[in-house]
Formats: structure tokens, C-alpha cells, sequence
């Protein structure tokens, strides 16, 4: 007779069974044996312990959990903390995670939060939010391993030996001169397989790939996309080296990005706040202007259909076509508009592609609206076999109307699609304002007024 095996606890069941307890000890021991990432998850389906699990931790790890929960976990946990661990937690953080959260919160907050900072790492911190926002100054860190161009091997190692516990990372030494300049950079490979008593001037090669402080963080994600590197060193103006930037705070902003690039691509203003956390009356805020704009784009199409009034009065069959119409364009000009602003994103294009990317549009354009034309001819030509009551006897003059329409409407739709997120970004604004609706919008008046003019031209003496 064989024996049940138990199933192993998951570390969420151990920690819902000794949290309760209110053992202090046993708690922490616990959770400095766990991995980060398996702590952060517990911060995420315990967050009402959030605080008691980062206050019950090592400040080491705890640090390093803190810096990979969503900042509204962590102005919680900052607000639930006792000063002293706050304080503690703070000073633990590296200079560019510190930074990062900071600059989420009010200006009075952080002035608050900054007093409780070592005098060295307020400078830092100070120094770090002095940058522009959205600049690279913002994304790096002091802390990195630099040495002189005329140590030896075995003098880099030994400096590596005491500083490298404090850097960011240990994978690239930078090489700078008496007076602070940027020399080179070497991998730490290099270091290793020299022989000991070989300097430093005689294995670099003076071939390197640096940020300016002052660079957006759009062009530290492209540097790192285009270069196989895990750290960027980051000059001022006149090459004195100020810290360096890791592929890891590069991807962070690249997500928050992205995330802000499809919420605007959607019609709404970027949230700064995680969707369900953030008040029903601010997100009525950022959302309730795109909606007013759009409608008042809308209101536009209203006046377009009373223009072709008399129109449509002698030809109500007309305004059978025109969901077809403005559906057709807008769906072109969303499709357009979405391809080039993420092609936009990951740097596959730039605003000198211009000519390129229309002359593709047109074809594409042409292509995608003579098949939809043809559908459409075909379509009214075949409901007329059945019900020729509704398009009358004109039905052949009818259908090349709206497929010629459709044709000229869907170029439109691709043409403006592509274009508009291109001289937005040439004009200095976010490509992705040009959202899907805001395109939709333009089309849907546009293609109107040529569905009435094409159909005039085919009409004219006959229905109208």
C-alpha cells in the first residue's frame, strides 16, 4: 500500500500561515530566504502586508525588491513605513531607481523625503533630478567603476576588488584621465585575459559609444538597440564622464513608453497611474478632452451630410453608402497610422523616410482600395438582381459610384494615416497623439464630401 506524498507548501501558503503569527524573526528569516522576484509577488498578492513584508526584510534586499514593484506599491509601502526604515530604504536604493521614484511624487513630498538622506546621496539625488525630465541625466548612475589609462592590469583588479561591491555592474571599466575626461571603455573580459604587468592605454582602442547627459531617453533606447552593450557611459558637454546608463533602466522606460504611446493611440491622455488605482474623476480628466475634440471632429461629418442635403433628398439610396464610406477610410487610416508610429518607435523609420514611406502608402493605398472597390461595385450590383426597387435603374452608374469612392477614400485613409505621425513628430509633438480616432475623424469628413462628389459626377442628369 503506498503512502500519499504531500504536496510541497507554495511559498505564498507558507507566508499566509506565519504572517499571522506576528513573529518577527521567523518572518524575516523567511523572507530574506526567498528569491526577489518571488518577494515582489508576494508585495503584489499581499499588499495589504506590503509595508510589513519590505519592513521585514535585510535593507539590502529589501531595496532590491522595492525597485521592481509599480510605484503605486511603493508610495504605499513609503507611507506605511516608520520614518527611520523609510529613511533606511531610501538610502539603500540605487541613485537611479531613488530618482525614478522621486520623481513620481509631489514636489513636497520629496523635499520632505529628501532631508532624510545621507548627506552624499542627497547630492546625488539633488544632482540626478537637476536634468531635464525624460533626459538621460534622469536614468543614470554614479555608480561605476572608473580607472586611469596607465594602471596595470593587476591595478584595475585590485581597484575592482574594492569598489566593485558598490557598482551598478562590474561588466565594463571606463577609462579616464587625470582630469575626470572619458578615455575609452573596456569589458571586463579584456581585464581578466591580460597578462597583469599589460596597461590599460595598450588594450583599448579609443572606439566608443557614449550618451549626453543632456540626450532624451528615446536616444539611449535606440543607442542600446543598435549596440550590443549592457551599459552606456553617460559625457557632459565637455567630455567628463558623469555615470553610466544600464540596459535595465533603458527597459523600464522603453515599457512605460509603450504603454503611453497605445494609450494615446486609443484617444486618451497617458495615465500616470495604474488604470484601477487611479480616481474615477482624473481619469474622467484624461479621457473626457479627446472625446470632446473628436466630437466636435464628428460634428464636422453632420455638416458634410448637410451640405449634400438636396442631394441625398433626391437619391436617399445615396445615404445607404455612407457607413460603408467613412468606415472604410478610417479603418485605412487607423491601420496606416498605428504601422508608422510603432515603426517610429523602434526607430525602423524617421522623418527623412518621408518620401519613401508615401510613395509605399500610395501603392498600398491603390491596392487596398481597388479590391474594397470591386467588392463594392460587385456588391450593388448583385443586391439590384433582388431588390431593384431600391437601386433603381441606374444601379450600374450607382455601383461605380461607391467603388470609386471607396478606391479614392481608402488612399486618403493611408496617405493621411502615414503621413500626419510624421509631420507631427517634425513639428516637435508625440507621433502618437495622431491616435487611430483622430485619424478616423479627419477621414470620416473628408471621404464624405469625395463620396458625394463622385457620386454627383456619376448622377449628375440621372438621379440627381
Amino acid at each position: 500500500m503506498t503512502e500519499d506524498l504531500e504536496t510541497p507548501a507554495s511559498i505564498s501558503e507558507q507566508f499566509a500561515s506565519i504572517i499571522h503569527l506576528e513573529d518577527k524573526l521567523r518572518i524575516r528569516e523567511f523572507l530574506n530566504n526567498q528569491n526577489i522576484s518571488d518577494v515582489a509577488e508576494l508585495v503584489d498578492e499581499f499588499d495589504e502586508f506590503a509595508s510589513q513584508i519590505i519592513g521585514n526584510m535585510s535593507t539590502h534586499r529589501a531595496a532590491s525588491v522595492f525597485k521592481i514593484l509599480d510605484t503605486s506599491v511603493q508610495k504605499q509601502i513609503i507611507q506605511e513605513l516608520p520614518p527611520l526604515k523609510s529613511a533606511e530604504l531610501l538610502n539603500e536604493l540605487p541613485a537611479d531607481d531613488r530618482t525614478s521614484f522621486l520623481e513620481e511624487l509631489p514636489s513636497e513630498v520629496v523635499k520632505e523625503l529628501i532631508k532624510t538622506l545621507d548627506p552624499e546621496e542627497r547630492k546625488i539625488t539633488l544632482s540626478l533630478l537637476g536634468y531635464p525630465e525624460g533626459s538621460v541625466g534622469r536614468l543614470m548612475t554614479p555608480d561605476y567603476i572608473a580607472v586611469n589609462a596607465d594602471w596595470t592590469m593587476t591595478e584595475v583588479l585590485d581597484h575592482i576588488r574594492e569598489v566593485g561591491r558598490e557598482s551598478e555592474t562590474i561588466d565594463v571599466i571606463y577609462v579616464v584621465n587625470d582630469k575626470g575626461e572619458f578615455v575609452d571603455d573596456m569589458r571586463i573580459r579584456d581585464v581578466i585575459m591580460t597578462s597583469p604587468d599589460k596597461v590599460v592605454s595598450d588594450i583599448i582602442d579609443y572606439r566608443y559609444i557614449a550618451l549626453n547627459v543632456n540626450d532624451d531617453q528615446e536616444v539611449a533606447n535606440q543607442t542600446f538597440k543598435m549596440n550590443n552593450r549592457v551599459a552606456l557611459p553617460v559625457l557632459d558637454d565637455q567630455n567628463i564622464l558623469l555615470g553610466i546608463v544600464t540596459i535595465d533602466d533603458v527597459l523600464w522606460v522603453a515599457n512605460e513608453e509603450f504603454s503611453e504611446d497605445m494609450q494615446r493611440i486609443g484617444g486618451t491622455e497617458a495615465l500616470d497611474e495604474p488604470y484601477l488605482e487611479m480616481p474615477i474623476f482624473k481619469l474622467f480628466q484624461k479621457r473626457i478632452v479627446w472625446m470632446v475634440v473628436l466630437f466636435i471632429g464628428e460634428m464636422l461629418t453632420a455638416s458634410a451630410m448637410g451640405y449634400f442635403e438636396d442631394e441625398i433628398a433626391k437619391a436617399v439610396v445615396l445615404a445607404l453608402f455612407v457607413p460603408l464610406i467613412i468606415s472604410s477610410g478610417g479603418n485605412s487610416g487607423s491601420q496606416a497610422s498605428t504601422l508608422i508610429i510603432q515603426a517610429m518607435a523602434v526607430g525602423e523609420i524617421t522623418i527623412s523616410d518621408w518620401w519613401r514611406v508615401l510613395k509605399r502608402e500610395i501603392i498600398s493605398g491603390l491596392l487596398l482600395g481597388s479590391v474594397l472597390g470591386i467588392i463594392g461595385f460587385a456588391r450593388v450590383i448583385v443586391w439590384s438582381q433582388f431588390f431593384p426597387e431600391v437601386y433603381g435603374i441606374y444601379y450600374i452608374q450607382l455601383g461605380a459610384a461607391v467603388g470609386i469612392s471607396l478606391m479614392g477614400v481608402v488612399l486618403w485613409g493611408t496617405i493621411s494615416g502615414s503621413m500626419l505621425p510624421i509631420f507631427l513628430k517634425r513639428a516637435g509633438a508625440d507621433p502618437a497623439v495622431s491616435s487611430a480616432p483622430f485619424v478616423a475623424t479627419l477621414v470620416d469628413v473628408t471621404g464624405l464630401i469625395l463620396y458625394f462628389s463622385v457620386a454627383y459626377l456619376f448622377l449628375r442628369g440621372l438621379m440627381l
